[in-house]
């Protein structure tokens, strides 16, 4: 087992990491520590309780032993406020030095112009999302010119936030830092923010699944680009009236489930029908046992807040179109029942904004999701570019 004094933290921080109960590093701590104090800039990848948030904390502090400079000398940002106060709050738990100033700049508390003057007055350690950030940089109150490490934390959510531009902005702001993103996952999105100010980063990503694996169907997993596309997926999909002869389809809101059943009745008129939507269609079905009796009906769709205590593993095809909000949801739904459930198929969509969330359905499973490749025939839509909007 790796010990604590094998991250090369000062002795302050030692003693604060055993005072707080941490005995030994996590996997990703003691990967990442010595390369940031070799001054790497790194992207990390991790699940969520991997020990990122705490890594980035401590290089913080290690870095900045001493109050010198009225700028600040790291920045680090985060997706919103309460995610803000619980990173200033690490901070406190494991600083022993109490001339080190720490400051959060986050919308809805101090207004932006108070904010600036509390920069003014010197601050080493800033906690702040990236608006506000900007806000405060424009404002000409927030000096980048001394920043030595900058941090993106929960990257992958700060990109579904909308604050990449503000973000990148930030960074290429920046004269002379060490760079440090880190997310519970890696896909395109965050490969081009990052690239914007990072050169030839060190990408280090763990898996911690645990010792636990629940004893769940085999799940495999389309990777889509938008919601569009997974329209036409599932359309193509379900052409194969072979495999897929019973089908359950689960979607997140109403409005889904009426386009999912429009889009599949071009092709499959009066083999498809919406679970307790009488009126919508000649089949109706308020019960799954009448759904499973039918000779007509092939395809059925349930949206997830209607599908409480449904049993559906008597079903030979399940396809989660989207993923319910309540992960523990997703998985009693697929755990095995008995032997003859293990020939279910069980398919997954995902877009790239979500794979946050499928990460954290496989930790709970803990095993991976077998990702498919898009058939060649597969339509593919491309994602609108939005216009700047003209000042």
């Amino acid at each position: 087992m790796a010990t604590l004094d094998k991250l090369k933290l000062s002795k302050q921080l030692l003693s604060a990491m055993t005072n707080n109960g941490y005995l030994s590093p996590t996997e990703i701590q003691s990967i990442l520590l010595p390369r940031i104090n070799g001054g790497q800039d790194l992207v990390a990848i991790g699940p969520d309780g991997c020990g990122k948030t705490t890594t980035c904390v401590l290089a913080a502090l290690n870095k900045i032993q001493f109050t010198e400079e009225i700028a600040p000398r790291v920045l680090y940002l985060v997706p919103d406020i309460e995610t803000g106060e619980e990173v200033l709050d690490h901070f406190h738990t494991l600083n022993r030095n109490r001339d080190l100033r720490f400051l959060g700049l986050f919308a809805g508390g101090a207004s932006i112009d108070t904010q600036v003057l509390e920069l003014t007055d010197g601050v080493d350690i800033i906690v702040a999302t990236p608006e506000r950030a900007r806000a405060a940089y424009l404002k000409l109150g927030l000096n980048l010119n001394k920043i030595l490490l900058f941090v993106v934390d929960d990257a992958d959510i700060i990109i579904k936030k909308g604050l990449t531009l503000p973000t990148n902005e930030l960074a290429r702001s920046v004269r002379k830092s060490q760079f440090l993103v880190c997310s519970s996952v890696m896909h395109d999105r965050l490969e081009k923010m990052y690239a914007t100010f990072m050169e030839i980063p060190n990408i280090i990503e763990v898996e911690d699944f645990g010792d636990n694996e629940l004893n769940t169907v085999e799940q495999l997993l389309y990777l889509v680009p938008n919601f569009s596309t997974k329209l036409y997926l599932l359309e193509m999909l379900m052409a194969d009236k072979e495999v897929f002869e019973k089908v359950i389809v689960f979607v997140n809101s109403k409005f889904t489930a009426e386009t999912v059943f429009k889009k599949l009745s071009h092709d499959f008129k009066g083999e498809i029908a919406v679970f307790k939507s009488a009126g919508l269609s000649d089949l109706n079905f308020g019960e799954l046992e009448d759904f499973k009796l039918s000779p007509k009906a092939r395809v059925l769709v349930v949206v997830n807040e209607d599908a409480e205590n449904l049993t559906v593993s008597e079903f030979p095809s399940i396809v989660h179109f989207d993923i319910p909000e309540d992960e523990i949801v997703y998985t009693k739904r697929l755990l095995l029942r008995d032997d003859t459930q293990e020939d279910q198929l069980a398919l997954t969509f995902s877009t790239e904004l979500e794979l946050d969330i499928i990460k954290k359905l496989e930790q709970r499973q803990g095993r991976k999701m077998q990702k498919m490749n898009l058939p060649e025939e597969l339509f593919i839509v491309k994602d609108k570019v939005k216009k700047p909007k003209e000042e």
